[in-house]
């Protein structure tokens, strides 16, 4: 159960003052969220200064002056083009307030002749007079302490003003209660910082730009908080699972030699080291639960059959789950091909397949014929049972949070898990949204795969490109042609591949194939066959090929408009074309204006073909969410931490954290008590409560 002291927080946005049915989905959308505490995670970004107060006399015009005076006339426009105007004095002079947009009832009712008032805005001079045009507050007098001095200016929304954002502001931290202390004494010491209350009142009253800063001691607290609740919730998920009780999977390794026995190839040192901590994990009476990354075509899809091959031959059965049909369709021609040379069943299953075909796979399944199943998600609908599921792999799954995985586990009885990626991800981002999970990498390339030559060109030069194309195509080779991402939009890349591909059908006539993601699954099929063949030299594509399309013969890439891609994306593609041992081409062509960050990008990308130094360098141009392609979907997107500024705070907190699970792995001591707290204020509970159920 939440503590009660957090319940205020936990509060819907509408109980405050000033946010009805009106403002409450304006809000919401704003600040990320539907309850109060929302409203405290949305800081101030800049500051306005409105101290400087003299009398009307003394007023420097161009200055954002505060101050009260007394209202003594209202002077209507004589035409539609004229303010309406109203006079305030003090005792040294006169100061107008311009209205040019306004409802003349109620500017009377709102700020009648005989009242005091406090206004503030910027001053000009005007015929001779002081004025100020629309004020940014005219407001009774009792308001001058929250309006004199320094306005925190929030990121704001159309609808909402900021002035209203600083009242909704004000009534949520008159909310916060002073919470017990999660941190340790030495380290808040150590840095100098507040306690939470403080540092979060601090960093909405900011007094100057340098309080706005993530290195500001409230603004690295409140970071720090963030990011120890986010490890804390990711450190208990993975001590529970590790004492969760799974399958002992034993073997002899005899099918994983039939299958070694049958490969055109060796398996590198970095691939066997993974094998063997899989092999570690099957073996625990412990449920396994591995991250396994590896760069494009470092063989990953081998290591993956091998581990499912130990489930197999314990007479258990394992599947594989890939994010796409083109995916799962090429992962059942590779891995049913060697199932087949070595006597095991394997069966494909996607929500494609129905009628009489899926009824048979599905009771195949249920009595143990199939021992290993690979699909898309579809593999986990209600009504796919297996027999006994041992061992899952999931491919290039992002979108899987701690709560998903511990979902797919309990699909089958007690399975180990192994979650594969070719997407390299930095260090911060495996800590941040992969932590609850051992971690393997496969960091070499099998022997004699040759680098990818990367040219970048502008796109200006499209012609000569296109001519070069076809002499390469006319000596046998192969080559993908990535049209441009437009804003993000489909229907807008749909039209740009279009064009391209009845552009180049003139030059390359039938030798040319187009794929784009809102073909149906069979005409991509088909295509996808026919560039597999040779029947088609050229495929014409939007992104679809960005991940696990293995075609060996394709040794050239030309990526149109490549600044609109980020460097993973841009990595992923090129690594379409390093599937053989043939050298490949990659070019890039970019489109004027170039930015500075796209500038960057594209050089990095010609001097490095090394995935993980790439996702680093794409971390700092463009941001976490942005390189797993999860902006919308629930990626680790921090509040108040910032991995630009914050990423030894985050080392910081995965250490703490597991000291923390070391010394108190039930939180019942004090600091255990305080960081419950700390996981309910941030959100991070119910991973956590699953977890201890």
């Amino acid at each position: 159960m939440r503590p009660e002291i957090l319940n205020p927080l936990f509060c819907s946005i509408d109980a405050l003052k000033g946010v009805g049915s009106r403002y409450f989905k304006l809000v919401s959308n704003l600040v990320g969220g539907q309850k109060i505490v929302n409203l405290l995670w949305h800081l101030p970004y800049n500051v306005i200064d409105r101290s400087y107060s003299c009398p009307i006399n003394k007023i420097e015009t161009g200055k954002i002056w505060t101050g009260i005076v007394t209202i003594s006339e209202h002077l209507e426009p004589k035409t539609k083009k004229q303010p309406y105007r109203i006079v305030c004095e003090d005792e040294t002079g006169e100061i107008i307030l311009n209205f040019f947009k306004y409802y003349k009832d109620s500017l009377k009712k709102q700020l009648p002749v005989g009242t005091k008032k406090i206004i503030s805005g910027k001053t000009e001079w005007f015929n001779g007079q002081i004025q100020i045009s629309h004020p940014d507050y005219v407001a009774d007098v009792s308001m001058e302490n929250l309006i004199k001095g320094i306005e925190p200016v929030y990121p704001l929304t159309a609808g909402i003003t900021n002035k209203m954002m600083r009242m909704l502001v004000n009534q949520s931290l008159s909310k916060v209660s002073v919470l017990p202390e999660w941190l340790d004494e030495h380290f808040i010491k150590q840095n100098n910082f507040l306690p939470f209350k403080e540092s979060l009142v601090k960093a909405h009253f900011p007094q100057t730009s340098q309080d706005l800063s993530p290195l500001s001691p409230q603004r690295q607290r409140l970071a720090y908080d963030e990011l120890l609740a986010n490890q804390l919730t990711l450190a208990i998920a993975r001590h529970y699972h590790k004492k969760k009780e799974g399958r002992i999977i034993k073997t002899q390794g005899i099918l994983r030699q039939k299958l070694e026995s049958i490969l055109e190839f060796e398996l590198t040192a970095a691939q066997k080291k993974v094998l063997a901590d899989i092999i570690k994990d099957q073996e625990s009476k412990y449920q396994g639960l591995r991250l396994v990354q590896g760069d494009v075509g470092s063989g990953k899809t081998v290591v993956a059959m091998m581990a499912m091959l130990n489930a197999v031959e314990c007479g258990f059965q394992a599947a594989i789950m890939a994010p796409t049909e083109i995916l799962a369709k090429q992962h059942f021609e590779t891995l049913g091909d060697w199932a087949k040379k070595i006597g095991v069943k394997a069966a494909l299953l996607t929500s494609k397949i129905k009628g009489k075909k899926r009824l048979e796979i599905l009771e195949k399944l249920k009595t143990g014929e199939i021992d290993i199943l690979i699909g898309t998600h579809a593999l986990f609908t209600d009504d796919v049972t297996f027999k006994d599921l041992a061992f899952i792999v999931v491919d290039e799954q992002h979108r899987f949070g701690v709560e998903q995985r511990l979902k797919l586990s309990l699909k089958a009885n007690k399975p180990d898990i192994v979650v594969m990626t070719a997407t390299p991800i930095p260090r911060t981002l495996v800590l941040t949204r992969f932590g609850d999970m051992d971690y393997s990498k496969i960091d070499e390339l099998p022997k004699g795969r040759k680098p990818v030559k990367t040219l970048v060109m502008p796109v200006s030069k499209i012609d000569d490109v296109t001519k070069a194309l076809k002499r390469k195509i006319e000596s046998g080779a192969r080559a993908y042609w990535v049209c441009p991402l437009i804003e993000e939009s489909e229907k807008s890349d749909l039209a740009a591949a279009m064009a391209r591909f009845e552009d180049l059908k003139k030059v390359f006539g039938d030798e040319v194939g187009l794929v784009h993601g809102k073909m149906k699954e069979k005409e991509k099929d088909a295509v996808m066959k026919q560039f597999k063949t040779g029947q088609i030299k050229l495929l014409v594509s939007t992104t679809v090929i960005e991940v696990g399309v293995n075609i060996k013969e394709a040794t050239l890439m030309i990526i149109e408009r490549a600044e609109r891609f980020g460097l993973s994306q841009l990595h992923q593609l090129r690594g379409r074309i390093k599937r053989g041992f043939e050298e490949g081409v990659c070019m890039l062509l970019y489109g004027y204006p170039l930015s500075q960050s796209a500038h960057e990008r594209l050089n990095v990308m010609k001097e490095s073909e090394d995935g993980f130094y790439l996702a680093e360098k794409d971390l700092d141009l463009r941001g976490g969410g942005e390189i797993l392609g999860t902006k919308q979907s629930g990626f680790e997107e921090f509040k108040l931490a910032n991995m630009e500024f914050h990423k030894n705070l985050l080392l910081t907190a995965y250490k703490d954290a597991q000291i923390i699970l070391e010394k108190d792995p039930e939180l019942k001591s004090k600091r255990g008590g305080a960081l419950k707290v700390l996981l309910y204020l941030f959100e991070q509970d119910s991973a956590f409560l699953t977890y201890k159920s």
